[in-house]
């Protein structure tokens, strides 16, 4: 029986190799005392920016794996538990580098790339240029980078998958912005995830995460992908009105049908066909194995048809 495309076809169980990882749990090495029994953390506002909240869930992360509580926090920190607890909500007010630094270097945790989420925050807030400089200005300078080597090499590695999959999709002037940002939480949970079992995995979830973050979406969630139709190179090559018009309808439908694929389906389609990565390409961006990367591609493609012809599913 064929599967309506309302549910979505589902990707086939992944060799052992390729098996899901765990939901991201990116922490630095630095070592913490077990986490201790305590109440549950109150959640953040819903009113944030992506970069803001990118900031915030490494902050309340590492304060749960280390085993703090809000009083330890605020010992370490010299700020009020008050202003704490308000910072890690991101509620009341978009927070000073003062005390954001504070927290970070209470937590042991790399100020560099947080600096560059604060200030990514601090825009989507709103804040100007000038309260940001004066912001960071009042705080220590932090000194040369000391960016981990090896994260420093996965990086030149993978830059250009990343940003190739970060335009496919969001179709902005600079997508290296995204894909630095999906850097900067790698490097702050560098260790652990250089430690976990598939560290190519572990990144492309997170960058995926990011990409998708900003994505328009449909009523029912789906990525849309339909404005993408808009920007090929095909269609910016057809002169004549009507035909353009048709090209860019038919490349919408395909499009349209790519977001009803599940995540690793998806990706394989966006990386091989969207973007023109060799299979080769598409398993080592994705930490997938190459038996894996033709499986879904294969279903993917098989999917597809079945979305594009409505009779088939009837």
């Amino acid at each position: 029986m064929t599967s309506s495309p309302s549910s979505g076809p589902q990707d086939e169980p992944a060799p052992a190799a390729d098996t899901p990882d765990a939901p991201l749990s990116l922490v630095p090495g630095a070592a913490c005392r077990p986490a201790r029994r305590g109440r549950r953390a109150e959640p953040m506002s819903e009113m944030i920016g992506p970069s803001h909240q990118a900031m915030l869930e490494r902050l309340r992360r590492q304060i749960s794996v280390c085993g703090a509580t809000l009083d330890d926090v605020a010992r370490r920190s010299g700020f009020s538990k008050t202003r704490i607890s308000a910072l890690l909500r991101g509620i009341e007010y978009y927070p000073s580098w003062e005390i954001t630094y504070s927290v970070v270097h209470a937590l042991g945790l790399p100020p560099w790339p947080l600096r560059r989420l604060w200030t990514s925050g601090a825009y989507e807030a709103a804040k100007s240029t000038a309260w940001i400089t004066r912001s960071i200005q009042a705080v220590q300078p932090l000194g040369p980078e000391e960016r981990p080597v090896e994260h420093r090499g996965f990086m030149e590695k993978m830059e250009q998958y990343y940003i190739s999959y970060a335009q496919a999709l969001l179709h902005i002037e600079r997508p290296e912005r995204i894909v630095d940002e999906a850097f900067d939480i790698l490097w702050a949970g560098w260790d652990e995830a250089a430690a976990g079992p598939n560290l190519s995995r572990t990144a492309w979830r997170l960058l995926r995460s990011r990409v998708l973050l900003r994505v328009r979406r449909h009523p029912d969630g789906r990525p849309d992908l339909r404005p993408a139709a808009f920007m090929t190179v095909a269609q910016s090559r057809i002169d004549e009105p009507v035909a353009r018009f048709v090209e860019i309808s038919e490349v919408a439908a395909f499009f349209d049908a790519i977001s009803h694929l599940p995540p690793d389906q998806f990706d394989v389609i966006v990386l091989r066909y969207l973007c023109a990565f060799p299979a080769h390409e598409v398993q080592e961006a994705t930490g997938l194995s190459p038996a894996h990367v033709h499986t879904l591609d294969h279903h993917a493609r098989g999917a597809l048809e079945l979305l594009r012809r409505p009779t088939a599913r009837e």
